[in-house]
């Protein structure tokens, strides 16, 4: 628990009956980002207020600004929390026009529409005891760090989620999760992150509140001070978005980089490559009602755009953003990009041959862009028990992972919480996730059990339909005018064909021949009289994750099972002999 983050939440109680539960957060959220830039603003607000009177432009005061006090933000108003309450009459038109005369850039508080909340708030009586209250809370960086901000924001926005019965994990994603993500997206053997003056620059497309993009640049910057980086993200949940900007803006990141919107129907750095990504999309969410546009794009971008491999059921959108981040990545001539997104199970292998799923795989998997794919354990999220995926994608593998995929099973990896948050009871300590690195940097060393390194063609397979002869009422195969054998639909079936079958390393490049060699050996001894229809062959790709891991376990010897049973039976007699009595 944040203790900052239920001290902030209990200002809420003052709001009890104006407001309902599920409201507080509009009123809590906006003056927590407030009171946050007002404690950064104030060392520095008479010598912004002498530049404002000097320079009427405001791009000319942002440099200036910048220049005198290192920020890339600024706020002219004569007021602050410092003084608003002095003026008791006046005290919401004052704390409209300090909302007001933050620099562009801050366009955080219209996305709470917070001067609606604060008359309001006049109107309930309740605006000056509020802003008291906030008052004396101090959220200085030298306060309060950039990491207990943001517990205290995610905490914020659950217990107002928990409110107004919403899911919380639309709008963060653990920390625990997020860290192992971003150890594995900087498990590089060869990118020395320690360069001086190296320039990297970070995006997540689904950025919430920025507790990954906060988490990777904690990383990076714990490994070498002196790197340079840029946080890009897009968010479209208005709240999330105005709070990954402002607290983005409080450690001094350009503002504009973070941008809000849809990023399938609309994205916002269009033609920008990013050495890193990161992503914890939503799961199964419809993306029915922007499918038209996607589908528009898909057909006018051509065979480069970021669609094109295929389009998932409108059913789940995941795939939509895997598509997306792998079309983020730096290109390989420019230095390479890597990426980590978080996902459920079903894009491993929902969709059947040549569908769009399958076909995503395909691409992915040909163009060797899966580096590994690590099983984190279940009850890892706030909002879903289900099993969770980490993919790492990278399109410029080191030489002696080229041409292979890493699965790593870390559902075992996991530390019980002594306190329950929604449906997570487990989370990821430091030696949990020392282990799945342990297990990543190992790669063809690694234990057998919990590791498996496989070759990207291990993956596909075709569908063959296997036809059999329609018979007319005497027995006798019935043909067509050229004398062919007709078809009988009813003894149609389908065949899956792995690319490897018979210990194949030929991949595509030897399709007939695997797939005879399979029909003659698993299909023609049993039904001699069948054929395969060539015309109807399909490739696809699946990564049956839990079947390279599944552990055959040997029933109980039949003995063992009979004495229980008749230890059973003899319970339940004497049980009805009792009732007889």
């Amino acid at each position: 628990m944040s203790a900052l983050g239920s001290f902030i939440w209990s200002i809420a109680d003052q709001l009890r009956g104006p407001y309902r539960p599920n409201q507080y957060g509009n009123v809590i959220l906006p003056l927590t980002i407030l009171r946050r830039l007002d404690c950064i603003l104030e060392p520095d607000r008479e010598t912004v207020r002498a530049l404002a009177a000097k320079y009427d432009n405001p791009n000319r005061l942002k440099i200036e600004v910048k220049k005198a006090t290192g920020r890339p933000f600024y706020n002219t108003s004569n007021y602050s929390f410092a003084n608003l309450l002095a003026d008791a009459d006046g005290l919401a038109d004052n704390l409209a026009d300090y909302i007001d005369r933050f620099s562009p850039d801050v366009d955080v508080f219209q996305y709470f529409d917070f001067k609606k909340e604060i008359l309001a708030l006049e109107k309930a009586e309740l605006l000056r005891e509020v802003i008291t209250s906030f008052k004396a809370v101090d959220l200085h960086p030298d306060v309060v760090s950039n990491a207990d901000m943001g517990d205290a924001f995610e905490y914020i926005i659950r217990k107002f989620n928990e409110a107004a019965n919403e899911t919380s994990g639309d709008h963060y994603t653990p920390r625990d999760a997020i860290r192992l993500l971003v150890d594995l997206l900087f498990a590089e053997k060869d990118a020395d992150l320690t360069e001086a003056g190296i320039v990297r620059a970070l995006y997540d497309p689904t950025a919430g509140t920025g507790g990954m993009l906060s988490l990777a640049e904690e990383h990076l910057l714990a490994q070498n001070p002196d790197a340079k980086l840029s946080l890009y993200g897009q968010e479209y949940n208005p709240q999330s978005y105005a709070i990954c900007k402002s607290d983005l803006l409080a450690k001094g990141h350009d503002a504009t980089n973070i941008a809000f919107g849809n990023t399938l129907t609309d994205d916002a750095f269009k033609g920008r490559k990013f050495d890193f990504c990161m992503s914890n999309p939503p799961y199964g969410v419809d993306w029915k009602q922007y499918g038209k546009a996607v589908t528009k794009e898909r057909d006018e971008a051509g065979p480069y755009g970021r669609f094109a491999p295929g389009l998932p059921a409108t059913s789940d959108g995941q795939m939509l953003f895997l598509l997306h981040l792998a079309h983020k990545m730096r290109a390989p001539e420019d230095g390479g990009g890597r990426v980590g997104i978080v996902m459920n199970g079903s894009p491993l292998f929902n969709g059947a041959a040549e569908s769009g799923p399958s076909n995503i795989r395909k691409w992915l998997l040909e163009n060797d862009l899966v580096d590994a794919i690590v099983a984190l354990p279940t009850n890892m999220f706030f909002n879903t028990g289900i099993a969770t995926y980490i993919w790492i994608l990278d399109n410029t593998k080191h030489p002696d992972r080229e041409g292979l995929v890493q699965l790593i099973d870390g559902t075992s990896f996991w530390t019980k919480m002594r306190k329950n948050l929604g449906a997570k009871n487990r989370q990821l300590s430091d030696v949990d996730r020392a282990k799945v690195l342990r297990l990543y940097a190992d790669f063809t060393d690694a234990d057998p059990d919990l590791s498996k390194v496989l070759r990207n063609d291990e993956f596909g397979y075709w569908t063959i339909t296997v036809e059999r002869p329609l018979l007319d009422e005497f027995g006798n195969p019935v043909v067509d005018r050229k004398g062919k054998p007709c078809a009988d639909p009813k003894k149609r079936d389908t065949e899956s064909v792995p690319f490897t079958y018979g210990g194949s390393t030929t991949g595509v490049a030897g399709k007939v021949e695997v797939i005879q060699a399979y029909f003659d050996a698993e299909v023609k001894p049993h039904v001699p009289d069948a054929w395969i229809d060539w015309l109807k062959v399909k490739t696809g790709y699946e990564i049956p994750f839990t079947r390279h891991f599944y552990k055959y376990v040997p029933p109980r010897p039949l003995a063992e099972i009979d004495a229980d049973l008749e230890k059973q039976v003899a319970k339940i007699l004497d049980l009805l002999r009792e009732v007889e009595q």
